[in-house]
């Protein structure tokens, strides 16, 4: 199945500078970039992933899998998905596409902050991907605004999607 790539970036403008009430704000407890990441990819693909541990999925707060809150198994979850919901792979940023995920490293050592890709231009560069997130809530930032080492793009591929008639795996991109 498509991603919905518009229903992304809609989901990201309307709750970029406020918070959802369906899900709980991980600000004040490690940050919640990466929980409005998820939300912005659950608006998109329409499925998650209910895995245990290695799945991509939020309930509640206490019933959620790593994937939905953490930078790196956001990460790791998109670019070795192979069951059902959204996937991915690490891409040049000129590939970078609205719906699209950057992570930032301040450090040069390990990932810290995710932002959701809202508008590129022609060519992509720092100076020209617009952004939304939330711990450091932005809207409409230019990437090359932040003091980061490293970045890399999370380009999202497509969704797979659980069929309701069969136990068999419906696969579609």
């Amino acid at each position: 199945m498509e991603y919905n790539r518009e229903a992304a970036v809609a989901y990201a403008r309307e709750w970029a500078l406020l918070r959802n009430p369906a899900y709980y704000d991980f600000e004040d407890i490690g940050g919640d970039c990466t929980n409005f990441a998820s939300q912005v990819l659950y608006a998109g693909a329409g499925v998650m992933n209910f895995t245990q541990y290695y799945g991509w999925y939020y309930i509640s707060p206490d019933d959620r899998a790593p994937a939905w809150t953490s930078v790196e198994y956001f990460a790791r979850f998109l670019t070795t998905n192979e069951g059902v919901g959204p996937y991915g792979s690490i891409r040049p940023l000129y590939e970078a596409l609205p719906g699209d995920f950057i992570q930032l490293s301040f450090d040069g050592v390990r990932f810290g902050h995710t932002l959701v890709v809202l508008e590129t231009g022609e060519f992509p560069t720092p100076d020209n991907i617009l952004t939304a997130s939330h711990t450091y809530d932005s809207l409409d930032r230019a990437v090359d605004t932040y003091n980061y080492m490293e970045l890399r793009l999370i380009h999202i591929e497509g969704v797979r999607e659980e069929t309701s008639h069969t136990n068999h795996m419906q696969y579609s991109e």
